[in-house]
């Protein structure tokens, strides 16, 4: 029989300080009530914190400690960036924080959430083992992944995964290295791409599908146009677009705007942005967040 609602955990280490948006995220995140959320962080419990959300405070250092004692490796980066190449291994570290959950997830916090059960469905999370939302790496930004002690252990697939862990480079495991145990020979002809895909165990407990949740990145748009959207909707927890009618989105990655047009806007005021992410319906923009109507 089908768990009717197979329980979610995001392991999320982050550390430094909260950009701007928290809020929205943090937003996004309580209209997902039944999906829980574990930060380890030093940057202090924000206000109004959802029920669904966990910050366990820490010191990076300290954080380095536990890595370093669970993989039993020395990790000792001096940029917490570097956490984006250990993501594989989340759930192994936290291992004792995973009882009752059906998969852990990792991802980031330049987004915002739409109703993520109407995109992972029971149905759907019942016929694989791990779920990336892109089609040819696993997505840094989202991946769920079963909580079994044979996904747990397959980062230690990583060719020298010690020794990428514990140098100061960042490698982009999550992405790279990590998406070559699933997908081989990933630049093949979509065909060809498909029938190697058939001979490899991994690739077949998985899904990679394109949710379309980054626009103006690499990856051209649903209809292969770069004519991206340049307006996003949420509304009480549902996301839309200008360009694609009531069609909904998982989340959006607004990683591009934040790139290349926000830094260029003044600093936003922490008060007027509480208040706007309290409001039921928000628009994003490349100029930043603004009241929606609903």
């Amino acid at each position: 029989m089908i768990n009717p609602c197979p329980r979610i955990l995001f392991l999320m280490p982050y550390f430094g300080r909260w950009p701007f948006w928290m809020p929205f995220f943090l937003e996004s995140c309580r209209r997902n009530p039944d999906i829980d959320w574990l930060f380890f962080s030093d940057c202090g419990v924000p206000d109004n914190l959802p029920p669904n959300v966990t910050i366990e405070c820490m010191t990076f250092s300290d954080y380095c400690g536990l890595v370093s004692q669970r993989l039993e490796i020395d990790f000792a980066p001096t940029q917490a960036y570097k956490l984006c190449d250990i993501r594989p291994a989340f759930g192994l570290i936290h291992a004792d924080r995973l009882e009752g959950y059906d998969f852990w997830a990792f991802g980031d916090i330049d987004l915002v959430y739409g109703d993520l059960r109407s995109y992972f469905t029971a149905d759907r999370l019942a016929s694989y083992d791990l779920y990336s939302t892109h089609e040819r790496r696993v997505a840094g930004h989202l991946c769920l992944i079963r909580n079994s002690e044979r996904k747990r252990q397959l980062f230690r697939q990583i060719e020298d995964w010690q020794a990428r862990f514990t140098d100061q480079k960042h490698h982009a495991l999550d992405e790279g290295a990590f998406s070559r145990i699933f997908l081989w020979r990933k630049n093949f002809p979509e065909p060809l791409f498909k029938l190697v895909g058939k001979f490899n165990p991994w690739r077949r407990r998985s899904e990679f599908t394109e949710a379309f949740s980054t626009p103006g990145g690499c990856i051209k748009w649903h209809d292969g146009t770069e004519n991206f959207p340049h307006r996003w909707f949420w509304r009480n927890g549902t996301l839309t677009n200008d360009r694609d009618g009531e069609r909904q989105f998982p989340y959006f990655h607004f990683v591009c705007w934040k790139r290349n047009e926000w830094p260029q806007l003044p600093e936003p005021d922490p008060a007027e942005i509480k208040r706007l992410a309290a409001e039921p319906a928000w628009i994003i923009d490349e100029t930043g967040f603004h009241r929606g109507a609903l």
